[in-house]
């Protein structure tokens, strides 16, 4: 937003655009599902010396744990903290709700996760009312339908309303108005801004800019020698200009799901049974969006940290976790032929060339097993993850996170 476009007239001043991000969603959700853990400090993550926190909870954060950080040191920091297993399935019922409660209100969102999104609601104001209204609604519907809280940031353009739904959290609601711009980002740390990271910050921080405000009143001239051919576009960004539009989401090109264990394995059959997990888990999410795949991809790390893939595509495409299975246990069968007793560190099963079933598309071997498939996928989304499974997926590989 330069001076010159500092009219009513501008074409950026006329686009509402709200974003959502979900409070500590995983560690929210088993919280509200399991009410004896709310208020307390919780940790979603993998158990062991490799695991990672995927979800801490506000009460865990004030003891400095965070999304990312190893469980080890989380637990560390927080010794009373709770920790919980990760249960995909269930996160993504509830995300798959919320994100219909975005598209009853516009079809132009933008996913970032499966709890973030950006949502152009230009077209919706003269039928839903301001954005302020549409934003609580939002909110408020997300509540209602998931007992969940979402923080709410609103603004002209997507870098605004992303910072405004940080700064409001939780259960933020925060709207930056285009003649408030310059007072929401001038007391900000120079490093809100995108692309300002580790490398680039010290560097700022040297000429003795340490907040947005400072960015914008510098030089050019002094910060092109710092910054390079970036100098405008972090000028841009400390105004609060961003013409980036919402680019509303596709259908998933590809599903995948890989784990690092605890500790390197060599069993052939400890692989297998996790290639088990994996094929229910990717094919559970292939068949909650209608779809089949082509292509199944098997992609193994080593104790020397060499990555390996395999990949097969059917003559027919599949939504059978048993024939997805069936396929990556021979691809993997296939790798070990060539490294008898190598330590395994990584698994992962990938499916691609995603489309809709035909009828000409053989997707099952047998109605038993997609009766079966169908049987499984209701436990999971009522009751969790591993409440259901195939007899060889219960043996256990070593903690994997």
């Amino acid at each position: 937003m330069t001076q010159s476009a500092n009219t009513d007239q501008s074409p950026e001043r006329e686009r509402a655009i709200i974003h959502v991000d979900m409070d500590s969603f995983f560690a929210s959700v088993e919280q509200l599902d399991q009410p004896q853990y709310r208020n307390q400090p919780g940790i979603v993550g993998g158990p062991g010396g490799r695991g990672v926190v995927a979800a801490a909870s506000y009460e865990v954060r004030k003891f400095g744990v965070f999304s990312a950080m190893p469980v080890a040191q989380a637990r560390r920091l927080c010794p009373q903290a709770i920790l919980l297993p990760v249960r995909m399935a269930r996160y993504r019922e509830l995300s798959a709700e919320v994100f219909k409660i975005f598209r009853e209100t516009t079809p132009q969102v933008e996913g970032l996760s499966l709890d973030e999104a950006f949502l152009d609601v230009t077209g919706s104001l003269a039928l839903l009312g301001s954005i302020e209204s549409i934003g609580a609604s939002i909110r408020s519907n997300i509540l209602q339908r998931t007992g969940l809280h979402a923080s709410v940031g609103m603004a002209h353009n997507k870098f605004l309303a992303k910072l405004a739904s940080d700064a409001g959290k939780p259960k933020g609601f925060v709207h930056v108005p285009p003649d408030g711009v310059q007072a929401f980002l001038d007391p900000m740390p120079v490093s809100r801004i995108w692309g300002i990271g580790k490398k680039t910050l010290p560097k700022i921080q040297k000429l003795g800019i340490l907040t947005i405000g400072q960015l914008r009143k510098a030089d050019p001239v002094n910060l092109s020698r710092t910054l390079g051919k970036r100098t405008g576009h972090f000028l841009a960004l400390a105004r609060g200009e961003d013409t980036r539009e919402v680019i509303a989401s596709t259908a998933d090109k590809s599903l995948s799901r890989e784990v690092t264990f605890e500790k390197d394995i060599n069993s052939a059959r400890e692989m297998f049974a996790e290639l088990q997990r994996q094929a229910e888990s990717v094919t559970e999410r292939l068949r909650s969006q209608g779809l089949v795949a082509r292509t199944i991809q098997v992609k193994i790390r080593d104790n020397r940290f060499r990555t390996a893939s395999r990949s097969r595509s059917l003559v027919a495409p599949t939504a059978s976790t048993q024939l997805v299975f069936k396929q990556a246990r021979s691809l993997l069968q296939t790798w070990l032929q060539d490294h008898q007793n190598t330590p395994v560190r990584l698994l992962g099963v990938g499916l691609s060339g995603l489309e809709e079933p035909n009828e000409r598309g053989i997707d099952y071997d047998s109605a038993g097993q997609k009766a079966l498939d169908s049987t499984l996928d209701e436990i999971k989304r009522r009751y969790g993850d591993g409440k259901a499974t195939r007899g060889l997926a219960l043996r256990k590989a070593r903690k994997p996170k």
